[in-house]
């Protein structure tokens, strides 16, 4: 059976090799590396690590007399994670950014568990805790139960040297630090770096064979393997979110009290059919929705009850305008993606029935199924 690391790294490549001469230790040399990282982790890597004749990794395969041809570890492993215009991520700083890393983290973690014969070693220890995080939940998604997690432990005063990468086979004085800053000399056979597996919930047994075929969020994955036979929606005005299978979605107040608006007109409306169409008696165009701008107004006024967003203004959501509604709608729809995942957001959605000039819009749930927390 092939064993494969994949690890994520920020700035201090050295997590890489640290983790490979824990797997050596333990029997559980791995034959391929691949490593999710930023563009400057990605040089780190390339420079220290894989450099010609220099590169730590290098060092640590002559050094123990493993065959590198056994270990396919090459610049073409290391990849630096790209955002959606396919610019290298700087750091994960941003929202924005370990929203990209994730999804990289998925689709890394899709790709290697796919293969049969394959045991994959995830190594949660580099980077940023966000960039463990994304590996580790990639990794409860799709490891199977040969599969394991693991975080890499490093004596705190070798952690913190960057010139070591592994002990040696032959033990060296390396130059390290106090906590006051000054260095002091002590043999690499005092430093101990311990491999700890960490426990997980597998949940790729209880995902479907259909969102097995390609990469899919966590929402998604996580709401799939939810057994719920008759799922409730629960508008909840005065927690300000939205519920699903037991997951919940935060709203601002102005997109709460949007969705809010349309989850009553479906509740109040007389709706004999089981599924729905979009009829008119559950669903409204924009100009019947703005003749109902008071409702609307009292729905916002509600969920603020007396705080700062209460203050009125002449635009957004207490005068709401044909371009406004269409941008919170959108954003409504994409929250409500994001969180629910792509299997279950289309029940979720404010939708638009029918065609232009007579497009209406209403939630497609049915209204039995809605409940109103006010």
């Amino acid at each position: 059976m092939k064993r494969v690391l994949l690890a994520v790294c920020g700035l201090t490549p050295q997590v890489v090799t640290e983790t490979l001469y824990a797997l050596m230790r333990q029997g559980r040399m791995v034959q391929a590396v691949h490593v999710l990282t930023t563009r400057p982790g990605r040089e780190a890597c390339l420079a220290h690590l894989l450099a010609p004749e220099t590169g730590h990794f290098h060092r640590f395969v002559s050094e123990y007399g493993l065959d590198p041809g056994n270990i396919d570890f090459s610049t073409r492993s290391v990849t630096a994670v790209a955002d959606d215009l396919g610019r290298e991520i700087e750091d994960i700083s941003l929202e924005e950014e370990n929203e990209c890393f994730l999804r990289a983290c998925m689709e890394k973690a899709f790709l290697l568990t796919r293969e049969e014969d394959a045991t994959v070693y995830f190594s949660i220890a580099g980077g940023r805790k966000t960039m463990g995080a994304c590996l580790a939940l990639a990794a409860q998604m799709y490891a199977r139960p040969d599969d394991r997690i693991f975080h890499v432990l490093v004596s705190p005063e070798f952690e913190s040297c960057r010139d070591f990468y592994f002990p040696p086979a032959k033990s060296i004085p390396v130059t390290l630090r106090d906590k006051a800053g000054h260095p002091y000399t002590k043999e690499t056979r005092y430093a101990t770096i311990t491999l700890v597996p960490m426990p997980f919930f597998p949940l790729r047994s209880r995902i479907t064979d259909a969102l097995l075929k390609k990469p899919e969020s966590p929402a998604t994955l996580m709401l799939s393997a939810v057994r719920t036979p008759h799922p409730e929606l629960t508008i909840d005005l005065k927690g300000r979110t939205i519920g699903w299978k037991g997951f919940q979605l935060d709203l601002p107040p102005a997109h709460l009290a949007l969705y809010a608006f349309f989850g009553l007109l479906k509740k109040q409306a007389y709706c004999p059919e089981k599924n729905c169409h979009g009829c008119d008696a559950c669903t409204i165009s924009y100009g019947e929705l703005a003749s109902n701008q008071s409702e609307l107004t009292r729905m916002y006024q509600r969920i603020t009850a007396g705080g700062p967003e209460t203050i009125l203004s002449d635009s957004g959501i207490t005068s709401l305008s044909k371009e406004n509604f269409k941008s919170y709608r959108a954003k409504i729809n994409a929250s409500i993606e994001k969180r629910f995942g792509t299997q279950d957001h289309r029940r979720l959605l404010i939708e638009s029935f029918g065609r232009r000039p007579g497009v209406r819009y209403g939630l497609h749930m049915a209204k039995a199924r809605i409940t109103i927390i006010q």
